[in-house]
């Protein structure tokens, strides 16, 4: 039998990753946080809450590295359950949270939890358990794509309701790169697929503000002052950058100018801080990890363990893809945070304890 070993490739750029995310957020947030009511007035107000929500995910992290991922399998309709349950809580007086005219929060009262980012992960465990359940059934419609469509309606449902439709998006992208990998029957997942697509653009029809963002990514500069102003705002601060930055901590666009400057537009400042040079670096970061993520897929020592690896390395992948493509104007915008960085603690924490999850395969592939 091999010595068990972990994947400390992994490990070290998830730490470098983690660690660089607080100092950006910190460096990103400390002008706006000084001048907000919302945050007290308190400049490191975005700082400790992402330092607590390393110092929360690495205690997740460690707990997955060392809990048997098996037995997730035995708990997915639990955790399923879980996960669906903070969803619908969002919309419960005192409980649920409205921020900017949208409610995706619940106050746990020790914590304030983004009820999608926990539902993400649970989706994960719930399809990776019933596509490893019912491998030998997956190119049959009923085994293969049905109850995960139904899922991925109930979702669609309860997040246009919140709203967010950036978190459907991403779910959908989700759900199918797993029924894909899990074997689906090719004709089944090309039919759906366009189904979904026309279901997607028909509610995008249906909301005016989205139709406005798509005009508005289409020709940016027309409508600079208005739907693409924090587009422009991106560009200028990439731009702004050059090859090796304006230095860290010396970003302009973070003085009220780019919104979102700690969360969703982040990689812009990274861009005008630390250039392209910078952003490269980070870039190739991901993609480090994004490539042992599916190597410890590709070795794992079961179907559950492969396709939770595949589920885990194929959400950073799109969320990275995402978030670092609407700033650059490659993606039209939605608010999808950039993993590991943008300012978020329970993104963090559950990033985090996904990682453990792949530590934890990575482990008994190499005992195998």
């Amino acid at each position: 039998m091999k010595k068990r070993s972990f994947d400390y490739t992994l490990i070290v750029v998830t730490a470098v990753l983690v660690l660089f995310g607080i100092l950006m957020v910190f460096s990103a947030s400390y002008y706006t946080a000084q001048n907000s009511a919302a945050t007290g007035y308190d400049g490191y107000y975005y700082l400790w809450k992402q330092a607590s929500g390393a110092g929360m995910g690495l205690v997740a992290m460690l707990g997955m590295m060392f809990f048997d991922y098996n037995r997730l399998k035995k708990l997915r309709f639990l955790i399923l359950g879980a996960g669906l349950l903070l969803m619908a809580l969002v919309f419960v007086p005192g409980v649920g949270i409205e921020v900017n005219h949208s409610r995706r929060w619940v106050n746990l009262f020790i914590i304030d939890l983004q009820s999608v980012e926990v539902l993400k992960f649970a989706i994960i465990v719930f399809m990776a358990g019933g596509i490893s359940a019912n491998a030998e059934k997956m190119r049959l419609f009923r085994y293969g794509m049905l109850p995960y469509l139904i899922l991925l309606v109930v979702c669609a449902v309860l997040l246009y309701l919140q709203p967010n439709f950036s978190a459907v998006v991403t779910l959908a992208m989700l759900i199918f790169v797993m029924m894909l990998v899990g074997g689906v029957k090719l004709t089944h997942f090309t039919a759906v697929g366009l189904g979904g697509v026309g279901a997607g653009s028909l509610a995008m029809i249906a909301s005016g503000y989205r139709v406005d963002r798509l005009l508005a990514f289409i020709d940016p500069w027309k409508y600079a002052s208005d739907q693409s102003y924090q587009l422009i705002q991106s560009l200028y601060s990439i731009g702004s950058g050059g090859l090796f930055g304006l230095g860290l901590g010396n970003s302009r666009q973070k003085f009220l100018y780019l919104p979102y400057s700690e969360s969703d537009t982040i990689f812009a400042i990274i861009a005008e801080e630390l250039g392209f040079v910078g952003a490269m670096l980070v870039i190739s970061a991901f993609g480090l990890l994004i490539w042992r993520g599916v190597r410890i897929a590709l070795r794992a020592p079961n179907m559950f363990g492969m396709m939770l690896a595949t589920g885990i390395t194929a959400l950073i992948a799109i969320q990275t893809f995402i978030s670092m493509g609407v700033v650059t104007g490659l993606v039209p915008p939605t608010g999808v945070s950039l993993p590991f960085i943008s300012s978020g603690r329970t993104s963090l924490i559950v990033f985090m304890a996904s990682i453990g999850v792949l530590l934890n395969i990575s482990r008994q592939s190499n005992a195998a």
